[in-house]
């Protein structure tokens, strides 16, 4: 085989590039509702930060997170893969309190500079679904959102917020 770079295409507009400006040191202001699909309406704020980087050549990167968690300071950690041929991604988290176990994936992609993704899931012994929100994204800052849905989406609970501000 002749010698040739891992990506033969540099940038093609297929999606893969999405996350691109993710890649970086971040400082994260948290905001987690405190009880989940339980109607709850109180709020923990607390810091964060977040390092990113590509892999595969450009097909995937993973990301760092120290979470500042009130009494539960920990990290954890994200990989996104991108599919050429569906042109989406797939985004796995690993929690570092519990680092034998990945979450189920979540699949989807940006349309219009905003990232969609969803999961089936289990929340609490009840199936749930999951979405991920990515918006507001500039070259300083982003905004990444979590909702559970208990009704199969007809309505949606949001239940954690990340505001990103990008750090020298």
């Amino acid at each position: 085989m002749p010698a040739q770079t891992a990506q033969s295409h540099v940038n093609p507009a297929d999606g893969r590039s999405d996350f691109d400006f993710l890649h970086g040191h971040w400082a994260i202001s948290h905001r987690r509702l405190r009880k989940r699909l339980a109607g709850d309406t109180g709020w923990d704020v607390f810091g964060g930060t977040c390092e990113a980087r590509p892999i595969l050549g450009g097909l995937g990167n993973v990301d760092d997170n120290l979470i500042e968690l009130p009494g539960d300071l920990y990290r954890a950690a994200t990989v996104r893969t991108f599919d050429p041929a569906t042109r989406q991604w797939s985004i796995w988290w690993i929690d570092g309190r519990n680092p034998l176990s990945v979450d189920v994936p979540m699949r989807g992609s940006f349309k219009n500079g905003v990232g969609t993704f969803f999961c089936e899931d289990v929340f609490e012994g009840r199936p749930i679904r999951v979405r991920f929100i990515w918006s507001r994204i500039t070259e300083k800052s982003a905004r990444w959102e979590q909702a559970f849905s208990a009704d199969d989406g007809e309505s949606w609970e949001t239940n954690w917020i990340m505001d990103f501000a990008r750090q020298a």
